[in-house]
């Protein structure tokens, strides 16, 4: 899940605009309820080849996109691995509304 500011002009405050990539279009639609009842405006993709596509970046743009996994694999080696080379969360499915919530008002502050 990346996050990206739109554009809000003058006074306007900026909407946040969240891409949520996921192979499920089960967990995809969950997800993008979860972010949509919390106020975000949510773009799904499922790929992470697709959302590259979306978002018309290269790789060196991309190190300013917060990046938060989710994942139903409890595995402690690769939760930490995915801290270690960036991510800035690790959540584990399913995903609840309390989790979005924790993790907007960190990411987003």
């Amino acid at each position: 899940m990346s996050s990206i500011n739109g554009g809000g002009s003058g006074e306007e405050e900026s909407e946040v605009h969240v891409l949520a990539v996921d192979d499920s279009s089960v967990d995809r639609a969950i997800v993008a309820h979860l972010l949509r009842s919390s106020k975000y405006r949510v773009t799904t993709a499922d790929s992470g080849k697709r959302a590259l596509e979306l978002l018309g970046l290269e790789s060196s743009e991309l190190k300013e996109i917060p990046v938060v996994i989710m994942s139903s694999d409890n595995v402690p080696k690769r939760i930490s691995r995915c801290l270690e080379e960036g991510a800035e969360d690790f959540l584990l499915k399913p995903l609840r509304p309390s989790d979005v919530a924790r993790l907007c008002g960190r990411i987003l502050r």
